[in-house]
């Protein structure tokens, strides 16, 4: 029995050492840039994208952080709290530099890419957290995160929990029986529609609220013209509030080639807020299904969407 406690007591110590060893190393993330970066103080950390923001609360990590960039509006306390190093695509390499962090992440898209290589260099580990819009996309930034942050296992929670949150949005979706044809406008510069293609964060939360994205022939984000506006057909604009810069509903519905279909017709305009919308964060499916409901309100009789998340704690 002696022999057996003493044996037990010995890999038990034995893999504590082993832990503390791999804490000590650290962790070993693979990125966006396709290279393997080494994490071994996550102190001090710089979050560059709204999402990745968004994720490191949610994961109780905000007091790691040193700084964040202006897109992370959620929570309110990230900007009231912390430094701001500016806008993601605009960001200089000696404001977040000066916040002597241990860690930078940031997420794909960040800029300018000369900052970025400065960044780079400049021995600080920088995690370039991968951008793909899908729901296996936004699982994994959530893991890779958590990872970065040497929190897997709190990961692994919250991944759950917006999995279920996702699982929840296709059984709605599957009640959809005809999808309606909604554009995403950016913004309407001279009488020009700036409207999202595939490969966009606004395409794919079109698909999981189960409407279909009226752009079908490029991807990315395009200005186009009143014929290409009328030839799309839309039923429904959609576009994101963005203070005194937000789109107008009668300024879609005046527009000569908007004039000329459904949207005037019905009068059918929905604006929410950027962030909640196309920030591809742990709410996703939350603002997913806000937006299927202002699309099909009878789905609205289904009853609450009953969020895993709200109800999970991956905070410890």
């Amino acid at each position: 029995m002696t022999f057996c406690r003493t044996l037990a007591n010995l890999v038990l110590s034995g893999a504590i050492a082993l832990a503390s060893s791999a804490h000590a190393a650290g962790v070993t993330v693979h990125d966006a840039r396709n290279r393997d970066v080494t994490v071994a103080d996550f102190a001090r950390t710089v979050s560059i994208g709204g999402a990745i923001t968004e994720i490191l609360y949610a994961l109780g990590l905000e007091s790691r952080l040193v700084g964040v960039d202006t897109t992370s509006l959620y929570p309110a306390a990230a900007l009231h709290d912390k430094p701001n190093v500016g806008y993601m695509r605009q960001i200089s390499a000696e404001g977040v530099l000066g916040l002597n962090p241990t860690l930078i992440l940031a997420i794909q898209g960040s800029g300018p890419r000369e900052t970025m290589d400065l960044l780079e260099t400049a021995k600080v580990p920088l995690v370039l957290v991968p951008e793909t819009f899908s729901e296996d996309g936004l699982l994994e930034k959530i893991k890779l995160v958590g990872h970065a942050m040497g929190v897997d296992a709190r990961a692994a929670c919250l991944s759950a929990a917006v999995g279920a949150d996702l699982a929840q949005l296709r059984t709605l979706r599957a009640k959809v029986t005809k999808p309606v044809r909604v554009m995403f406008v950016m913004s309407l510069q001279n009488g020009r529609a700036m409207v999202a293609g595939h490969k966009t964060a606004a395409d794919e939360i079109i698909q999981l609220a189960g409407a279909t994205n009226a752009v079908d022939d490029y991807d990315g984000y395009k200005v186009i013209g009143d014929e290409a506006i009328v030839a799309a057909k839309p039923e429904v604009v959609l576009s994101i509030e963005r203070g005194k810069d937000s789109l107008q509903a009668d300024a879609v519905y005046t527009h000569p080639g908007f004039a000329l279909t459904p949207v005037a017709a019905n009068k059918s305009f929905i604006t929410m807020d950027g962030l909640y919308l196309l920030g591809f964060g742990p709410r996703t499916a939350a603002a997913a299904r806000d937006l299927s409901v202002k699309l099909y309100p009878a789905l609205a009789d289904g009853g609450a969407f009953k969020s895993a998340l709200s109800a999970a704690n991956c905070r410890q």
